[in-house]
């Protein structure tokens, strides 16, 4: 899996795009063995919908490999999806009435203003340029439309990648990028900000996953399209004694006394607005009206 931070701008590509195309593609025949995270992360992503007093009539999906549909449905919100990979396209035209669009979401091909709410669940980090991609998403929304998105941040993978890293260095005595570091909460609030949205809420959220063993995590991240498509990743064969001795120190990292494998999910939920000119604005130094005197009271003593 993968992340951003500010180093996302620079002038190499921290993903490859290719692959992670490729990935989806074939992801989109393995779905059913993840299908249960994925729509467990879009229910926590979609709930934040119910807590407010107005409603959408169009939706764009982003990424979302038809986990968020039924729950845009229930809610009457008819929906664009868009993806990378064709294949995954064709599988969501197949089992749902949702239009679906093979399109880059480093380039949406979207006119503006088209949206009133753009859902991204579980999809944003494998953007290179995500400053860019959340500007693209303002400009699709109608004024006043909401941006809902999870993203995994840190330390998701954690023991993961201290495992290979570990083991890597045992094997070959070096270390290649196999898991790139993934943000942090403070990382996803600046990017909201610095793409122009309007009050940007950033909520934690912790979905408890657990494993028999590394291999059905290994299958996992396989089968949701998630293996490693960092740019400057190792692409010679890895020794035959990389991924043995990598699951044998992930056990050591987070089993517990009855071997199961403890790797819970982070995941940073922003919602943020498009800017509108009926929004609410925080007051300018000395327009404020009541004093911290009136509300305290003075002090007796004195």
């Amino acid at each position: 899996m993968s992340a951003h931070g500010e180093c996302m701008e620079s002038q190499h590509a921290i993903f490859d795009r290719h692959a992670v195309r490729l990935h989806r593609d074939r992801a989109a025949s393995t779905l059913s063995l993840v299908s249960g995270v994925l729509e467990e992360a879009a229910d926590r992503l979609l709930e934040r919908l119910d807590d407010l007093r107005r409603s959408f009539s169009l939706a764009l999906d982003i990424g979302g490999r038809g986990a968020t549909l039924s729950g845009l449905k229930i809610r009457d919100i008819e929906t664009v999806c868009c993806d990378l990979s064709f294949r995954m396209t064709s599988l969501i035209r197949r089992e749902s009435d949702a239009l679906a669009v093979c399109a880059d979401d480093e380039m949406l091909p979207f006119a503006d203003a088209s949206f009133d709410l753009v859902v991204a669940n579980l999809s944003l980090h494998w953007v290179n340029d995500l400053p860019g991609t959340l500007v693209q998403i303002r400009r699709i929304l109608k004024p006043d439309g909401l941006l809902l998105a999870s993203m995994p941040v840190l330390p998701t993978l954690a023991p993961l990648r201290a495992s290979f890293e570990e083991a890597e260095l045992a094997v070959s005595g070096g270390v290649s990028p196999r898991i790139s570091p993934f943000p942090t909460l403070r990382d996803c609030a600046a990017l909201l900000q610095r793409a122009g949205f309007a009050l940007p809420v950033i909520d934690a959220e912790v979905m408890d996953i657990r494993y028999r063993s590394g291999l059905g995590l290994l299958r996992d991240l396989k089968a949701a399209g998630e293996n490693n498509a960092v740019a400057l990743r190792d692409r010679r064969t890895p020794s035959p004694l990389l991924f043995p001795a990598a699951l044998e120190m992930l056990s050591t990292h987070c089993a517990d006394e009855d071997g199961v494998l403890r790797l819970p999910l982070h995941l940073a939920v922003m919602s943020a607005w498009a800017p509108a000119p009926t929004q609410p604005k925080p007051l300018e130094p000395g327009q404020f009206t009541t004093s911290l005197h009136d509300v305290f009271g003075s002090d007796k003593s004195e």
